[in-house]
């Protein structure tokens, strides 16, 4: 197969309608291709991935030591290091997608209608997706297994800061496609740092794809959302929330809170304000509070948290509406469930929301009337994941309303089809 190479410089608008040309074209070759050719193709492109570790973590080195010049932090630096560990890992995930139930084909519904046609609504790739993702490695892997297993093409574009190492990901992925006899162009990484290459995808590339997924940071993804002229599957933000309700059960209470702040600050799952109803603030507040600041969150809260412990800093309008993504938590007393609703609905992403209570008929209502694509009750909200939720890998999390919404696998990375079969009805 032809090797992927960086481009430089040049036509930037013919590079991406070339790339997206062939895109289209594999995209119809997958769009038939059989459950086991798909399997397949994913076992070969994750032995490719070991097979070329250390093409891999050559260039992953060269990323590593310009991140390093342009002294990007410790913890950017950890996800975009690599090694042999790391690349086991990706080569794993990407057969475990292979394991995956293949969701083309699946039969959504089937009825009859009075006159006798017989109507099916079944499962089909979306297409052309594409991705746009900042620098984790790792996204070039998933993103790519992940559209291949769905049935669609992908066109794949990283941040700067892991070019090198992507650029050898999708090397390696496109060989295993072309030894299993499907279109290395079903899986391209852009071959150029120049950002033009985001705005020629935001407009669509000649109709040539059918969705944009970003996965980032907010400015990333504001971008997307704001130029995009097709379809994007993205949230901007993830404020979370818990509602420790009146009949919560204090231990699990504690649990829960702490889990949801403290076990990975930095995702979109992590609990970013924590409502405490009145009720219970008697009891539950205190506890709820110390337990976070004895585990190093710093807490921002209204003037009955401030009562509790001197540790606690005030909290302003902005608090409520801040995605802290670090070691930082609101904290309010709220005036019941309804109270704790409309703080939800005023100030959430509509991302991930959790109540914890005894009270079932309470839990009931908020997951009923919490607008977000995740409601949990009595769970942390740190399961907004779509390996949690059973999908395997996902390539994101969706908060708008339209088709895919929470973790997007492989089966919300298709669409559907009517089949109609008659026989020899017209129309009166």
């Amino acid at each position: 197969m032809d090797t992927l190479k960086p481009v430089e410089g040049g036509d930037i608008v013919e590079l991406m309608a070339d790339l997206s040309r062939r895109a289209r074209k594999a995209a119809r070759r997958l769009a038939t291709a059989t459950t086991a050719e798909k399997e397949a193709a994913l076992h070969a492109m994750a032995a490719r991935i070991r097979a070329r570790a250390g093409d891999i973590l050559a260039a992953n080195r060269e990323d590593v030591a310009q991140a390093h010049a342009k002294g990007q932090t410790a913890a950017f630096l950890d996800r975009l290091t690599l090694d042999p560990k790391r690349i086991e890992d990706i080569a794993s995930a990407v057969d475990s997608i292979a394991s995956l139930p293949d969701p083309v084909g699946r039969v959504l519904t089937t009825f009859e209608r009075p006159n006798g046609l017989l109507i099916e609504r079944v499962a089909t790739p979306l297409g052309v997706v594409g991705v746009i993702f900042e620098s984790r490695p790792n996204v070039t892997a998933d993103a790519g297994a992940l559209c291949l297993k769905a049935g669609n093409a992908a066109i794949l574009r990283t941040g700067s800061d892991s070019f090198q190492t992507s650029l050898a990901i999708a090397q390696a992925m496109g060989e295993g496609l072309a030894e299993a006899g499907l279109p290395a162009d079903a899986v391209r990484l852009v071959p150029t740092k120049d950002r033009a290459a985001v705005g020629a995808m935001l407009a669509g590339l000649d109709g040539n794809v059918d969705v944009i997924v970003p996965r980032g940071g907010k400015s990333l993804v504001a971008r997307v959302q704001e130029e995009a002229r097709v379809p994007v599957f993205a949230h901007l933000e993830g404020i979370c929330h818990v509602f420790v309700h009146a009949a919560a059960d204090l231990a699990m209470a504690e649990r829960i809170v702490l889990n949801a702040k403290m076990r990975r600050t930095g995702i979109c799952g992590a609990a970013e304000t924590l409502l405490v109803d009145r009720a219970c603030a008697g009891t539950h507040l205190k506890p709820l509070v110390t337990v976070l600041l004895d585990a190093g969150c710093a807490v921002r809260g209204d003037a009955a948290t401030q009562a509790v412990d001197g540790r606690v800093a005030l909290a302003t309008e902005e608090d409520w509406r801040t995605e802290y993504l670090d070691a930082v938590i609101s904290v309010r007393v709220v005036d019941g469930l309804e109270a704790a609703i409309d703080h939800i609905e005023t100030y959430g992403s509509h991302h991930t929301d959790s109540i914890v209570t005894e009270d079932t008929a309470a839990a009931e209502r908020f997951l009923a009337e919490v607008d977000s694509a995740i409601v949990l009750h009595n769970a942390s909200t740190q399961f907004a994941d779509g390996g949690e939720f059973g999908f395997g890998a996902e390539i994101g999390i969706a908060t708008g309303r339209m088709h895919a919404r929470g973790p997007v696998g492989v089966e919300q990375l298709t669409s559907f089809k009517y089949r109609i079969r008659g026989a020899g009805q017209t129309r009166p």
